[in-house]
């Protein structure tokens, strides 16, 4: 490595605060977003974020700043953070600083890209609505995914939200002829080795790429993760035009990662301690993400929200970027229907008769009203019982509860777990499935029939009907015992 004594545009530590360092530069002053490098064998990389006056500029590290002292000399590398880009970085697993952190060999014939670029211009998007399916019932029937979208999975801890997004890469790299990218933003280095573990055993890794900023690297460094990935993405749509399918978990981590850091540079936090800044990093984050006429990035995104409160900043300024959002239920979770989606919180823009069609449209739109509906009977079951319900009432609440088993779905990530082989469902199957409950097809079915299963049919298979069942007047007096989530949601059958 260059030695710092002979660069051309050399600094001083002045001060240290952590991560942030401020440098004194007698001559030429680094323009913001300008790498720095420090330390005895410049291990230490810095990125401008602000020029104080005519000599001081501050910055933030992106590594470690141990060994770091007052008076160092500081070599400015002349340009900011760059990441590679190519055929190459295929199949391969990078750092912030492109680093290849996977013990192959070293990378070979790449170029290298600013990772500050501008979004596409409104002239160059695409005005085209397509439905991107994933083979999940529950995402394909009441909350399609739109291709060069971006769809959010928000839920709290341990709701299964980076179990959802592995399952939908293993759904999607099958079928889907473009590159997947995945971008770990303050996540355990856990997850990222069995992804990488996973993806190679499936035999997918070719045509994927994995980028980590884990959660023990300082702020600076999971701040452009996020960017490093979405550099590596606009590559492969703009200049190989390849459709991309861009996976980020957790890009509530990316907003942490930007309130540490306004914390550190002495910003004034705004509401419950975020930093004033939030709405345009994320904007420049996310609008980065595009349909163009040369091809299209999708982007699926694990959201964390804070204690369940989706009134959280971090979720609100979230959920206005997005083209779907998968809300994931602790309720629903605890009584074992998984996914655990709630069908009622979660939306999508794509759900529309223009775009899915008149019977999608009407099929979705009478499953939520029948999940609705139900949902407002639960307080009167379980206060008076499920006998107290008129015939009507109780024929609907069967039909509901009939849906939520069918539209839970074994996954193939969870095979280990649950000795249930994953299923994979076509949204005509998906679609059939609903309309054939709400007809009342299954009605002498037990429920545990439609539990974890994939396609409508292997109900029949599963179950023979209940001819004794109270179908004609009582139709649910037996859900305790049938039910395959019965502990869980018999308090609610009075």
């Amino acid at each position: 490595m260059k030695d710092p004594k002979s660069a051309l545009n050399s600094g001083r530590v002045v001060s240290i605060r952590g991560s942030v360092v401020d440098i004194l530069f007698e001559q030429n002053l680094p323009p913001i977003h300008s790498l720095l490098r420090t330390g005895d064998n410049l291990q230490i990389v810095i990125e401008v974020q602000a020029q104080r006056d005519a000599h001081c500029v501050q910055g933030i590290a992106l590594t470690p700043t141990q060994g770091l002292a007052r008076g160092m000399l500081v070599e400015d590398t002349g340009g900011p953070l760059l990441a590679p880009v190519g055929k190459n970085i295929r199949s391969r697993m990078f750092d912030v600083f492109g680093n290849t952190i996977d013990n192959e060999s070293p990378l070979e014939n790449v170029q290298w890209r600013s990772v500050n670029s501008p979004p596409p211009p409104l002239s160059r998007r695409s005005t085209q609505s397509e439905i991107f399916e994933t083979g999940i019932k529950v995402i394909d029937v009441l909350m399609p995914l739109e291709r060069g979208g971006k769809a959010g999975l928000f839920g709290g801890a341990g709701v299964g939200k980076t179990v959802l997004l592995t399952e939908m890469i293993h759904n999607m790299i099958g079928h889907h002829e473009g590159v997947s990218i995945f971008c770990g933003i303050g996540e355990r280095s856990r997850e990222g080795e069995e992804l990488y573990r996973e993806m190679k055993a499936a035999g997918v890794l070719p045509n994927m790429v994995m980028v980590f900023g884990q959660m023990n690297e300082p702020p600076g460094s999971r701040f452009r993760v996020g960017h490093v990935a979405l550099t590596m993405a606009e590559y492969f749509r703009d200049d190989e035009h390849r459709d991309v399918l861009l996976l980020i978990d957790n890009i509530f981590r990316f907003i942490q990662a930007g309130s540490e850091i306004s914390g550190l540079l002495g910003q004034m936090p705004s509401r419950l301690g975020y930093q004033p800044t939030m709405g345009t990093e994320l904007s420049s984050l996310e609008e980065r993400i595009a349909n163009t006429d040369t091809g299209a990035i999708t982007s699926i995104q694990a959201v964390y929200v804070p204690a369940d409160d989706f009134t959280d900043p971090a979720a609100v300024h979230t959920f206005s970027h997005l083209s779907a959002s998968i809300v994931l239920s602790r309720k629903r979770a605890s009584e074992g229907l998984y996914p655990a989606v709630d069908p009622l919180e979660s939306n999508s823009r794509m759900a529309t008769p223009g775009i899915v069609g008149e019977r999608h449209y009407a099929l979705a739109q009478e499953v939520r009203r029948t999940l609705a509906q139900y949902t407002e009977l639960k307080d009167i079951i379980a206060m008076l019982g499920l006998e107290q319900l008129s015939p009507d009432d109780r024929n609907l609440v069967a039909r509901a509860r009939r849906l939520e088993r069918f539209l839970t779905q074994p996954f193939f990530t969870t095979e280990q777990f649950t000795s249930n082989k994953g299923k994979l469902v076509s949204l005509k199957d998906s679609l059939d499935g609903c309309e054939r409950i709400l007809r009342d097809e299954f009605r002498d079915y037990p429920e545990s029939a439609l539990y974890m299963i994939g396609s409508i049919n292997e109900a029949k298979i599963q179950a023979v009907p209940d001819n004794n069942s109270a179908s004609n007047a009582k139709p649910d007096t037996r859900l305790k015992a049938t039910s395959g989530t019965s502990a869980s949601v018999a308090p609610e059958d009075g």
